[in-house]
């Protein structure tokens, strides 16, 4: 192995820019360990910063995302109501992974706490438990998927595939509505260019930013007529730090680390003679296939913020190839 040696005649300057320089590497290595990031201009749909952003991967729990998208849509154009309370079936603890909250079958809850512990807590019987209501409720309008028959369940996950076509989220197919890819007949997959499209539609929707943003949240349910309680506790450590304000985390064998942020500073107020704009400020950051999610999120807020800076003092120029 070839070595090199620093002689001692170098003026001390230069050895202390160097050792400098030397200190930056860890942290610009780990700046791209992820396997896929996409760090993107909420407001515009621009990609400040991206590393292989249509790579297809398995995503784990970031596909509660759609999940809670197809209910919360399904509660606003079809009068659905999230106060109902619903049965947590049986089917709903087949080949779902861990049961955290330690609901059972029979359990009694109201949609908008099975929402609350999906989205917080990630849990993965309760985003089963909301497929199963509302596709249920979509049964009689909505046709049979081809391939998966016409279950409740199925029903609700062609609903999930239907919004990101709508979206186009082109290299994106969902198979269950919470992202568990080892008992699954077909693999699910999504990329990180087609998360963010999927993210800033989420983020636009008030009722999703205020489920994502909370850090804590008692949830309530009955068992043979007793009422219990749960305190939530979000799973994105990042919330709450430097302007984060969601969105979820995600984990499986093969997906790896997955996070999608969600962060916004003060919007910026901007004169031009009689004329006042008021501009958001606001970055979503998807990273997927990492081993220091939490880390790396920070690391690639921080450069988001950087290049975003740069990008508004040059005028917000907004590339049509480099848009969502």
């Amino acid at each position: 192995m070839q070595r090199f040696y620093v002689a001692v005649t170098i003026p001390r300057r230069f050895f202390t820019a160097f050792f400098s320089l030397a200190l930056c590497l860890p942290a610009a290595r780990a700046l791209h360990a992820a396997r896929a990031f996409a760090i993107v201009d909420s407001q515009t749909g621009f990609v400040l910063d991206q590393q292989e952003p249509k790579q297809k991967r398995q995503v784990g729990s970031l596909t509660k995302v759609a999940t809670a998208m197809v209910v919360l849509d399904w509660a606003e154009k079809k009068s659905g109501d999230l106060n109902q309370t619903t049965t947590i079936p049986p089917e709903a603890f087949v080949g779902t992974g861990e049961n955290l909250i330690g609901f059972q079958p029979g359990d009694r809850i109201t949609l908008r706490d099975l929402l609350y512990a999906a989205l917080v807590q990630s849990d993965n019987v309760a985003a089963y438990a909301l497929a199963n209501h509302v596709g249920v409720a979509l049964q009689s309008i909505v046709p049979a998927a081809p391939s998966g028959g016409g279950t409740p369940v199925a029903i609700f996950v062609g609903q999930m595939n239907a919004l990101a076509k709508s979206l186009r989220m082109e290299r994106t197919h969902f198979v269950n509505p919470h992202g568990i890819d080892d008992n699954a007949p077909s693999l699910p997959y999504s990329t990180a260019t087609d998360l963010a499209r999927l993210t800033r539609y989420a983020v636009n929707k008030a009722g999703f930013r205020f489920y994502v943003s909370q850090k804590e949240r008692q949830i309530s349910f009955s068992r043979g007529g007793k009422n219990h309680g749960y305190m939530l506790r979000n799973t994105n450590e990042l919330l709450g730090r430097d302007g984060v304000d969601g969105v979820k985390t995600g984990r499986t064998a093969r997906a790896g680390d997955c996070l999608i942020l969600s962060a916004n500073r003060e919007s910026q107020v901007i004169k031009e003679g009689p004329r006042t704009a008021v501009v958001p400020r606001h970055l979503v950051i998807v990273i997927l296939g990492s081993t220091d999610r939490f880390g790396e999120g920070a690391q690639l807020l921080a450069r988001g913020w950087q290049l975003y800076d740069q990008w508004a003092a040059g005028g917000r120029m907004v590339d049509p190839k480099k848009t969502l």
